[in-house]
């Protein structure tokens, strides 16, 4: 027999779900179909060969059928069957061009529909598609905007001097190869996120799954992957690459990465305690803790007392980090200040929580390069220092 359970979005079908068992003819399918095709968001079909065959003939394929303009306007459909139906019963002009169909051989397993940036049409009529319909075209950032990060390799530490003669101590960190690999919505994924992924890597150093995963979304093989939380109108396509140039000199960034491990350290280094004295009245204590509770009263020490332990090899954020310089040509950014980690670790960079962006000159949701751009020539942006002398700025 045939199963239909049908989810359905509308005033009259909130949160109900209607299963319907057994045969009809193909015809009544088609007008029920029809009729409440308004309102439903989920459509899941099962059933053996021969029913799919009797409901589901090879015409139900074509644009001029009703069958297709009920899948295109539910929110989220999906078409799996045995392997019966030979390639050419479904051809590609009778598809809309966002739908995709998987073969397994050449018969066609499923027919699902895919994040794209070309809006679900048929017969003439736009129809609702699943999320949002990803674009990658320049916007306006707003308020509550937040933009995607990128993923850097720390390269090390180095100091310059600025216009005024004052010593700034710089991080060079270079954004390797940055592109979006995944795209995460709500109701599918249960957050509006985008996974970026950076380096590269070959397929006999991954995983069966991890391989699984770049070749469903059809992107290349990715050293390190990150997700980053983003609002819906800064979402990008799969394959959007992420620049140097998605930030500009002069901004704030937070700065995520793992600390250097220190192994088992004591109180002095670990907590800087002061010790205890060096010399008279110390007897093997001299960088010891001392006393870590009381006497009958509380009897206990309590948690979170700052003890000898493991130190470092944490993650820890640097906030409000100064871009200092972007170089596109060979894809760096220097930051003022330290960042945690080794030279070649992974760090996280993202816009400042606490000092945001300007919204006119960021731009949003990614820098957009020219094709026809050559990026090799383009000249290093150095952040504004001002007019003012800070070392001449309280004399009169």
């Amino acid at each position: 027999s045939l199963s239909l359970c049908v989810w359905s979005g509308g005033e009259a079908w909130n949160g109900k779900r209607m299963k319907v068992r057994g045969a009809f003819p193909a015809t009544e399918f088609l007008e029920l179909s029809a009729e409440m095709a308004g309102g439903l968001r989920l459509l899941h079909l099962r059933g053996c060969f021969h029913n799919l065959c009797q409901f589901f003939p090879p015409c139900s394929y074509t644009s001029d059928s009703p069958f297709l303009p009920f899948l295109a306007r539910s929110r989220l459909y999906r078409f799996t069957c045995l392997p019966h139906y030979p390639r050419s019963f479904v051809s590609s002009a009778d598809l809309p061009a966002c739908a995709s169909v998987k073969y397994y051989g050449r018969f066609p397993i499923s027919w699902s529909r895919l994040f794209c940036s070309q809006a679900l049409a048929v017969n003439g009529d736009e129809c609702r598609s699943v999320g949002p319909l990803l674009e990658a075209v320049p916007g306006l950032m707003g308020k509550q905007s937040t933009r995607t990060g990128a993923i850097a390799v720390k390269c090390g530490m180095t100091a310059v001097w600025d216009k005024w003669g004052a010593r700034i101590p710089i991080t060079v960190l270079w954004i390797d190869d940055n592109l979006v690999t995944q795209v995460k919505v709500k109701g599918k994924d249960c957050t509006t996120a985008l996974q970026i992924g950076a380096g590269q890597k070959k397929a006999k150093q991954l995983t069966k799954p991890e391989l699984g995963h770049f070749q469903k979304h059809n992107v290349p093989l990715k050293r390190k992957l990150a997700e980053f939380p983003v609002t819906e109108d800064a979402l990008l396509p799969v394959g959007t690459p992420i620049t140097v140039r998605h930030f500009i000199p002069g901004q704030y960034v937070d700065i995520t990465g793992t600390t250097i491990g220190k192994g088992f350290q004591g109180v002095m280094k670990r907590w800087g305690f002061a010790g205890g004295p060096a010399s008279h009245g110390a007897s093997l204590s001299h960088r010891s803790l001392g006393s870590t509770g009381g006497r009958q009263d509380p009897g206990k020490v309590f948690k979170g007392k700052k003890m000898p332990g493991h130190m470092g090899n944490k993650q820890r954020t640097v906030q409000n980090v100064w871009v200092y310089k972007i170089e596109p040509a060979r894809n760096l950014i220097w930051v003022q200040g330290q960042v945690p980690g080794h030279s070649g670790n992974f760090v996280l960079v993202k816009d400042a929580f606490r000092k945001r962006p300007c919204l006119a000159s960021t731009p949003f949701p990614t820098h957009f390069a020219d094709p026809e751009e050559d990026i090799s020539a383009l000249l290093p942006m150095v952040a504004d220092f001002g007019d003012i002398d800070p070392f001449m700025a309280n004399e009169k």
